[in-house]
């Protein structure tokens, strides 16, 4: 009777660790799932942050071409009205200034 008994132990611990082991099994596997989930969540999070501060560095890189544009026609203009106010006086200035550039490219 006793051999039975330790028979039937056997076969309820083997059925046991079978379970266990399935259940093991699924675990796993789910965690995996879980895992996988996640990275694409952190993927497509990164894709979207990478996104807004390419668009944020875009925009700035636009409004700072647009400030220089604007200085540069300011500057253009300057010029053009100080030559249209004394068109002798800036002719005789870059005379001396070409001779400047002459010397100090002839040294």
């Amino acid at each position: 009777m006793e051999a039975k008994s330790d028979q039937s132990d056997y076969e309820q611990l083997r059925e046991d660790l079978r379970k266990l082991q399935e259940d093991l099994t699924k675990l796993t596997k789910s965690v995996a799932d879980g895992q996988k989930s996640n990275i694409s969540h952190l993927r497509d999070e990164i894709r979207r942050e990478s996104r807004e501060a390419f668009d944020q560095v875009r925009q700035r890189g636009d409004e700072a071409i647009s400030r220089a544009r604007d200085a540069s026609g300011k500057a253009v203009e300057n010029v053009e009205h100080r030559i249209e106010e004394r068109p002798f006086l800036s002719i005789v200035l870059m005379f001396l200034a070409g001779v400047l550039v002459g010397r100090f490219l002839d040294r």
